[in-house]
């Protein structure tokens, strides 16, 4: 028999003298072994985890015309193309138009989308009916709604005024008496702003409505009040921010951008003849947000009401990448030149600050288990080696050596760690599993390498909780010990 064998032997058998108090030992480190495994399989997957919950409230990038410059289909697509399609959940495309129901007095905001894609970037919408299937058919924000008394199956005829062309301050066709225009422009945090104003026969401004309702309420919300809009009233475009209009405190941004919005309104350069059609009410969105202040149909839809296809105010992405992978995404998107691309940070900001503290607190209590664990074969070691003083100072009296000695219970450690971390580490992916079902509603993504990690930090925690013990083994006295002090 060669020294490995007697070795794994003399270990073997010390291990199933005291098996009892082995087998604490094995269960405490197999216990943590499987803490272990889980929380850290739980530790990477859970920004898998997380950015697919977050996907459910809404979009966390935008693109948008750079440069005030126009928005295509063609080119939006062009820029998604260095998203990875894996992580691309879904990209609505958003065109926004001013109509009016002339029938109940009322205007309205239409949102022209595309409904399989709108669906995936915002899960969180709650339809009474059914998505609009047909360019004829819209869905109805529950606020407008309930203002207008519309139902399911209703009929809704919506209009649309278009923008009057201006060439060198006189009104298109050389029509007299008060000119209507409409502008839109790009505001706080990437939410459009419009305006909608109406000129007198000397290209005056003669009155001015703003939708800031994409703004912060209690901020930009402030633009579309009369204490801000009177002053437009009696100027003409363009208009400049500070010197004609002053800014609303706390709100330049959005000042700025009905500022824009009017002296986009005043350039118009394309006219179409007004539109009015018949669309059936198929459903209500109701979503507790400013979604439901709008009328939304179909891309198509829209494009046959204004006469204006192919062009985008908004592309809302849902992107399930990590903050760095967003940052560089719009980075490359925005070498481009062509289109802007922008994060929605109350998601983005929301979801990493929620990760963090996620992926933190996971850690700390991984590092807590392996701290217990540590002391609990510890201790366990210190018992056994009070136990066998008299075999340890026998043993060392008949001439065996401290490395020897030392060797014999490192190797029983280890071989404990082993045994504990490869069981700890199978149960680990099942209490994983198990945790991600029952939180995240979805199974986890298995991690090859960490079953051999598993193992080897049971090992090295193992062995260097029994230092301690096995210094103490070493300093055995055999002389005091066979006398029986």
């Amino acid at each position: 028999m060669n020294r490995r064998r007697m070795f794994l032997r003399m270990v073997t058998a010390s291990l199933l003298r005291r098996r009892s108090r082995m087998l604490v030992a094995l269960l405490s480190i197999a216990i943590g072994a499987t803490i272990l495994s889980g929380l850290v399989t739980i530790y990477y997957d859970v920004p898998r985890q997380m950015g697919a919950q977050f996907r459910g409230y809404g979009a966390n990038m935008v693109l948008l015309p750079s440069d005030g410059g126009t928005l295509t289909m063609e080119a939006a697509e062009s820029a998604m193309a260095v998203i990875e399609a894996d992580q691309l959940v879904g990209a609505a495309p958003y065109r926004y138009a001013r109509v009016d129901m002339v029938s109940r007095q009322q205007s309205f905001m239409a949102a022209g989308t595309d409904f399989g894609q709108a669906r995936k970037t915002s899960p969180y919408f709650t339809v009474e009916g059914r998505y609009p299937e047909s360019e004829r058919e819209v869905l109805v924000g529950k606020a407008i709604a309930d203002t207008i008394g519309v139902n399911l199956k209703g009929v809704m005829e919506l209009t649309y005024q278009p923008t009057v062309i201006l060439s060198d301050g006189e009104q298109a066709g050389g029509a007299a008496g008060s000119t209507q225009l409409s502008g839109g422009a790009e505001g706080w945090n990437g939410g459009r702003v419009y305006v909608t104003m109406r000129l007198d026969d000397e290209g005056l401004i003669e009155s001015i409505e703003a939708d800031t309702s994409s703004q912060t309420p209690e901020i930009g919300g402030a633009c579309s009040q009369e204490s801000f809009t009177s002053q437009f009233v009696g100027k003409s475009a363009p208009v400049t921010l500070g010197s004609d209009v002053d800014a609303v405190s706390g709100a330049t941004v959005t000042s700025a951008a009905v500022v824009d919005a009017v002296n986009s309104a005043r350039s118009a350069s394309t006219a179409v003849e007004s539109r009015t059609i018949n669309y059936t009410v198929v459903g209500i969105l109701d979503t507790g947000g400013d979604e439901e202040g709008y009328v939304f149909l179909s891309l198509d839809g829209l494009a046959a009401l204004t006469g204006e296809a192919g062009i985008l105010d908004v592309m809302e992405l849902s992107v399930s990448a990590t903050q760095d992978g967003l940052d560089r995404y719009i980075s490359i998107i925005d070498e481009g030149g062509e289109v802007a691309a922008r994060l929605v940070k109350r998601v983005t900001r929301s979801e990493t600050a929620v990760l963090s503290k996620l992926q933190a607190l996971v850690f700390l209590v991984t590092v807590v288990v392996l701290m217990l664990t540590m002391i609990c074969v510890s201790t366990t070691m210190m018992a056994v080696i009070s136990e066998s003083r008299k075999e340890i100072g026998l043993r060392k009296a008949l001439g065996a050596s401290d490395g020897g000695i030392r060797s014999e219970f490192l190797g029983e450690a280890l071989l404990l760690g082993l045994l504990g971390g490869v069981s700890g580490a199978m149960l680990g992916f099942a209490f994983a599993q198990l945790v991600s079902v029952n939180v995240f509603g979805s199974s986890i993504t298995f991690q090859p390498l960490l079953l051999p990690a598993a193992v080897l930090v049971s090992m090295a925690v193992t062995g260097v909780s029994c230092l301690t013990p096995i210094k103490r083994a070493v300093a055995i006295d055999p002389a005091l010990v066979l006398k029986g002090e």
